[in-house]
């Protein structure tokens, strides 16, 4: 399961969601940026950086490692990366601290004695998902990151339940970034499974995926004077184009002559196409 990904798509939707597993935040935590940079000479790659406001000169400069296999090596690393930064960019900061996040306390390396002053003092943070607390009662961000770490028995249930909750808590831009990462975490999880089958594992229908709204978005933004049938068709012929590639006039008219009830069915249908043949297929099912 490729959970860092799936962190650091949490941290770009809300850089706050880091401080929120921190007992002391900054009180400006709402204003920092979510960024990855390269230090060169040697060259380290750093994925998860949190950046002060560039109006605050010096700030605190945060680090970010997700870590849910084990590595023997991990301090020693972060702490190498962390420091060379921090050295190569002292004017910008007047101080560093570390968060290290892991989904239970087994994963952490073993041999952590020579990191004892780190690891024991206030600038490194290590958080243990498993220990947080009930997922339910945790902050909505939080428990998504949470999920991720859920069996796969209880993950649908919880699953639908952080979708009810985002529902009534967020608004609405940040509730639909919300249904796209609950649906890659199960769609990781359950990998047996194809993205449609997860969609119905946790109740989204087609209308509330992201294609779906950036196309209807855009045929609202074509006329709104279309009738539901005529503006559902349009809706599913560019879902088929981005889909299968370009329909043959003779594919495009069988669309336009499809009931509404059938244009619906169509929809749900498409998620799995992966080819022309599939449409083909469907079509050809029509009449049996």
């Amino acid at each position: 399961m490729r959970r860092d990904s799936i962190f650091y798509k949490l941290f770009q939707q809300y850089p706050a969601l880091l401080f929120e597993l921190l007992a002391n935040p900054p009180v400006n935590a709402g204003e920092y940026k979510f960024d990855s940079v390269a230090v060169k000479e040697p060259k380290f790659e750093i994925d998860g950086v949190f950046l002060p406001p560039e109006n605050e000169k010096p700030g605190v400069v945060y680090f970010c490692e997700v870590q849910f296999q084990k590595d023997e090596m991990l301090y020693e690393r972060v702490f190498a990366e962390s420091s060379l930064y921090f050295y190569r960019n002292r004017p910008r900061f007047k101080d560093w601290q570390a968060v290290i996040i892991y989904p239970s306390r087994n994963i952490e390396q073993s041999d952590i004695y020579p990191h004892r002053n780190q690891l024991n003092g206030d600038q490194v943070h290590r958080i243990y998902l498993d220990e947080l607390g009930d997922i339910r009662k945790l902050p909505l961000w939080v428990a998504l990151m949470v999920l991720t770490t859920v069996n796969e028995e209880k993950a649908p249930q919880e699953a639908r339940y952080l979708l009810e909750r985002s529902s009534v808590e967020q608004p609405e831009t940040k509730s639909r970034a919300i249904i796209e990462l609950v649906t890659t975490i199960m769609v990781y999880k359950f990998e047996q499974l194809s993205q449609r089958e997860v969609e119905k594992m946790l109740g989204i229908t087609l209308k509330e995926t992201r294609v779906y709204r950036e196309i209807k978005q855009e045929g609202r933004e074509e006329g709104r004077e279309q009738g539901r049938e005529e503006g559902e068709r349009k809706i599913i012929l560019r879902l088929l184009t981005r889909r299968v590639g370009e329909l043959p006039q003779e594919i495009r008219q069988r669309v336009e002559n499809l009931s509404l009830e059938q244009l619906e069915n169509l929809g749900e249908a498409l998620l799995d196409f992966t080819s022309m043949a599939d449409f083909q297929a469907w079509l050809e099912g029509l009449g049996d």
